[in-house]
């Protein structure tokens, strides 16, 4: 339990990276000499505990049970490393194979069930130490097994039972091996991926009263926020004080009123897009094909043709944007009703969507917490990448700064600038070295006007991170079958 609670002191708000790994030592301390099952159950343990401080936003909708229920179940991924863990720790090769398994684990996360929620992964709190280019280079999942390999490089190193020579040695070799990852980290080189042209961004945060999604009127004040942010600083363009943009973009929710088949709503945006002379990606919230469902949308409005390209939230919130189960949900939280009462539907089609004379790679929100999205964006031609994201209601906790911590990585990983427009904060752009370029205030209506380049070619870590990742899951299970077939064979 003190090593999940010491980890999480890594992830906002603490954002004390260096405690993962004495965190992280403890944990493969009581693993080590563990059966499987009291692996399982240390864990199950250390998950479980991690996750109740990390998750602790999730209290913001006053449902304590399902807070515990979510930090309990995702706790199982954990459990199952600790089980594995304790086998693979009889090898030689241990604290690799252990990198390994716990990448597999993330992966594992990052997929089941309904969808995944690779929340809290190692690599995110790493984004400000010296692995961090590790990401970009070999992706997200293999700066999560450097964390870790580093951890228990620690304990082999201090594990020797015979004294003198061979103990001096161990410690030696431990400590050039921990050494040679952070120094393989620290030398490669961040920054932009192929320099590209220039383009001027404006990033629109429109402020919300309350939480910005609680009845008509009030989607419509939040509408009519960004519109008027919008035309303020547009006049600050016509005035000569600020540069002409490429485009403007607006958070998620920007519009939870479908501007498409509501006339109003759709000449509102249409009139900031021609006060301000560029198309606008407005997060938007699209009629489904029935009354009970809707889409989680970012659509491309162009001051002259209106409506154009679109990008459908694929990674949606299970119990938060549409409710699985929905008859037994319901039963067992009668307020899921009137919280949820239309199914999100998810998309299928990367984000990278044509902007003015621009592509850019926009993930809405949640969307930004996995690998597979930001590839298949930047593969498809997106030159920078866009977080559009929501976090009105969990103002005052640590959700908003830990996806920033996300977002941040990203644009390491990628090589690419990152805007990201929030409806009320965290709204700021990224440099494509994890660089903080310019944040807004929070809780207030604001404006940023930026120049980004344009990113031209695709990180290694981009490309072949999500094939890492898939191989680390192949060698764990293949040294586990290996280690049963001959078990089997010394028993016959």
């Amino acid at each position: 339990m003190v090593a999940g609670l010491i980890v999480s002191c890594g992830f906002a708000p603490l954002e004390q990276a260096w405690l993962v790994w004495p965190g992280l030592v403890l944990f493969v301390v009581a693993l080590r000499g563990a059966t499987p099952a009291l692996g399982a159950w240390l864990g199950w343990v250390f998950g479980t505990s991690f996750l109740l401080v990390l998750l602790n936003w999730v209290l913001v909708f006053d449902v304590p049970g399902a807070y515990v229920a979510l930090a309990a179940f995702e706790g199982l991924f954990y459990a199952g490393f600790g089980a594995v863990f304790a086998v693979l720790v009889r090898h030689r090769a241990w604290p690799l194979l252990g990198a390994l398994a716990w990448m597999a684990a993330e992966m594992l996360r990052s997929l089941l069930p309904f969808g995944g929620f690779p929340w809290g992964r190692l690599a995110f709190a790493a984004v400000d130490t010296p692995l961090a280019p590790l990401a970009r280079w070999l992706g997200v999942s293999v700066l999560s097994g450097a964390v870790f390999l580093t951890a228990a490089l620690v304990v082999w190193a201090f594990t020797r039972r015979s004294a003198g020579a061979g103990r001096v040695r161990r410690l030696v070799v431990g400590a050039v091996s921990i050494a040679a990852v952070f120094a393989l980290g620290a030398v490669l080189p961040v920054g932009l991926a192929g320099e590209g042209r220039s383009l001027q961004i404006a990033v629109i945060q429109g402020d919300v009263p309350g939480t910005g999604a609680q009845w008509y009127g009030e989607q419509r004040e939040v509408l009519e926020n960004h519109v008027r942010v919008t035309s303020q600083y547009a006049a600050r363009v016509h005035a000569g004080e600020l540069p002409q943009p490429d485009m403007v973009l607006w958070p998620e929710n920007a519009s939870d009123i479908d501007p498409i088949t509501d006339v109003a709503a759709g000449e509102m945006i249409a009139g900031a897009a021609r006060d301000v002379g560029a198309p606008i990606l407005v997060g938007a919230i699209l009629d489904g094909p029935s009354d009970g469902t809707a889409y989680n949308a970012s659509v491309v409005w162009d001051p002259e043709t209106g409506p154009g390209d679109q990008y459908v939230k694929q990674h949606l919130v299970p119990w938060g944007e549409y409710v699985p189960m929905r008859g037994f949900s319901e039963w067992l939280v009668p307020l899921l009703a009137e919280e949820v009462p239309r199914d999100m539907l998810s998309g299928d089609e990367s984000g990278a969507v044509r902007i003015g004379d621009g592509v850019v790679g926009t993930m809405t929100c949640f969307d930004v917490v996995f690998d597979s999205l930001v590839r298949d964006a930047v593969l498809d031609g997106a030159e920078m990448l866009v977080v559009q994201t929501n976090n009105a209601t969990f103002t005052g906790t640590p959700q908003p700064e830990q996806q920033w911590q996300i977002s941040r990585l990203r644009a390491i990983e990628s090589g690419r600038y990152v805007a990201v427009p929030s409806t009320n904060g965290i709204s700021g752009v990224i440099g494509p070295d994890g660089s903080v370029q310019a944040t807004a205030p929070e809780q207030e209506p604001a404006y940023l006007s930026e120049e980004v380049q344009v990113a031209t070619s695709v990180t290694t870590g981009t490309r072949f991170g999500v094939w890492i990742e898939r191989a680390s899951l192949l060698v764990v299970g293949a040294v586990l079958a290996v280690g049963m077939l001959r078990r089997k064979v010394r028993r016959r």
